[in-house]
């Protein structure tokens, strides 16, 4: 099982970013996915995550800024990020759960600043 992120970048404060991340191999139904963030020295964080039949979580710092979605028949899940702040700068993980399994994608870099 392979997962690819890809979107992240640099972007000025106020600015929007949309993450991607595609899931592939073998596997059946992925019944949860989701965005983590990182930082140097802090613990991994859940941003986002939406399950198999769409029920979304946020973390409150992202409520009505970011937006989670996917797309089961392309196994793909996105992150659209709105009015980016300073604070959201970190390495971004996106994190599937198919059966009793979590897989991890690489991380892409975000960067909010002037």
């Amino acid at each position: 099982v392979q997962l690819v992120e890809s979107g992240g970048g640099l972007v000025q404060p106020g600015g929007s970013l949309r993450l991607s991340c595609a899931v592939s191999g073998n596997i059946f139904t992925i019944y949860f996915m989701g965005w983590y963030r990182q930082t140097p020295g802090k613990q991994r964080e859940l941003v986002a995550g939406i399950t198999s039949g769409g029920s979304t979580n946020y973390a409150d710092s992202v409520k009505g800024r970011f937006t989670i979605s996917r797309d089961n028949a392309k196994n793909t899940v996105y992150l659209q990020m709105n009015s980016l702040e300073p604070e959201d700068t970190a390495v971004y993980y996106c994190k599937i759960r198919a059966g009793f399994v979590d897989y991890w994608g690489q991380g892409t870099q975000v960067t909010v600043a002037s």
